[in-house]
This record gives C-alpha cells, structure tokens and sequence, in this order.
C-alpha cells in the first residue's frame, strides 16, 4: 500500500516528522508517498481555507531526505491564465520527480501538464467521479483519481471499476461521508480567490448523520485490487471538518 498524508493542522513549530509520528505512527515512512497541505500563498488553492503556510521550507526538506514526496493542493474551482502565470515561481520551485499536484479544474491540469511534466497530476475527489465512463475519461488527463469516499462502501462498484492502479480511495472519512451537498467546496475556493465571501455548510441547511472519523477496512479494499489511499487527520473530537 502507498499513502498520501494529510499534513492540515501541523503546529507550526512542530517538525514535520514529529508530526507524522504523532498523529499517523502506524504507517511506515517508506509506504508514504506524499504529504499535501499549504507551503506559500496561492490563490489556486482549495478544499480548506488558506490561513497560512502548513509545511514549512524545512519540512518540506525533511520529506525530501526520507524521499516522501510533496503534494500541493491546488483544488480550487476556477483558474484563470493569469492566475497560472503569477503561481510559476510556487510550481516552479517544487517542480521535481516524486512531487505533485492535486488539480480540480481541467485548464489548469493541462496547463501544468505542459509546463511542468514532472508532477504527477490528481484529480480531486471534489471533481465528484462516480461513473466508470467519467473516470475513464479523466485518465486521458490525470495520472490518477480521487474517488469519493462513500465508493468505498459500495463492493460491487469498485470491483468492477477500470484502471484500479490508477485510483486513490480513502483510508478513512470525515464529514463528506454523509454530506448531501458538499456546498463548502466552491465556497472555500471564492475565498482563497477573492479573500472575500462566506464560508459555507451544508449541515445546518440539511438533516445529515455525523459520524466523526471513520477507518476504512483496508484489507479488503486492497483484496480489491486498491493501493493507493488518502489518509485524513482527525481534528480534536475525533472529526473533520463541522
């Protein structure tokens, strides 16, 4: 199995490696293939609202020397060409073998594809890929894919899905599990644009189940064919997320 680590949360002043071994001490370095979260500002970043930099220059040092890769979470919603342009000095400094990016919209999947051949390219699990014909097609410009993790949960479709070697499930669940909407998504990506707008969730506008943070049966996903997983932080309280 290969992991890819959430590094959202990290102290500021913890080092990175004390960081995994304090909150993910039962997986192996050498079965991490990345750590994502926020290195300097960038206006294409998504999926939580950018407050500042998560690893550090030297952390990112530290993943380096134990040949874990970075992962850079430029999952907002919209991208613009001037965008692109003003984020090449970010790219262009973790532009390396082992690093990459995890891409919602497809301009700027291509952009980087073009430009930046050394990146692996993920489409995000907010791209919302629950079809084996949309999968399919997302390959022809993705190196792999994020499912959604409430697919774990159904055998049948993800016995049967094309390209397993190709697809990232999840190790483990928060509050998207259960969310009917997933309204937080696009709202995070108007603020980390704009700096302006409101966060928003979809809990107090529809009744959901919360189930806090739930482990996945990973034994029987890589029975199923699966060896590549995202493995999430539980926030204090045993959540994610609301």
């Amino acid at each position: 199995m290969r992991f890819t680590i959430s590094g959202r949360g990290k102290p500021g002043d913890m080092p990175i490696m004390s960081f995994l071994r304090a909150n993910f001490g039962a997986i192996a370095l050498g079965d991490i293939d990345s750590v994502f979260g926020f290195v300097e500002p960038c206006t294409l970043y998504g999926g939580r609202i950018f407050t500042g930099p998560e690893l550090s220059s030297a952390d990112v040092e530290q993943l380096y020397d134990a040949e874990i890769g970075l992962r850079l979470p430029l999952t907002n919603h919209s991208a613009t060409a001037d965008e692109f342009e003003a984020a090449r000095p970010l790219l262009d400094k973790y532009h390396r073998e082992r690093n990459a990016v995890i891409v919602t919209n497809d301009d700027l999947a291509r952009w980087i594809r073009r430009d930046y051949p050394k990146y692996r390219i993920e489409a995000s699990v907010i791209k919302n890929l629950r079809n084996y014909d949309r999968i399919t097609k997302a390959f022809a410009l993705y190196d792999t894919v994020v499912l959604p993790m409430e697919l774990n949960q159904d055998e049948d479709f993800l016995a049967h899905a094309p390209t397993k070697e190709r697809l990232t499930l999840f190790a483990n669940a928060g509050c998207a599990l259960t969310c009917p909407s997933r309204i937080c998504y696009a709202s995070i990506s108007k603020i980390n644009k704009t700096g302006e707008g409101m966060f928003m969730c979809s809990q107090p506008l529809k009744a959901r189940e919360m189930r806090g943070m739930i482990d996945f049966d990973l034994g029987k996903l890589e029975a199923l064919g699966y060896r590549r997983f995202k493995l999430l932080r539980a926030r204090p309280g045993g959540m994610t997320g609301h």
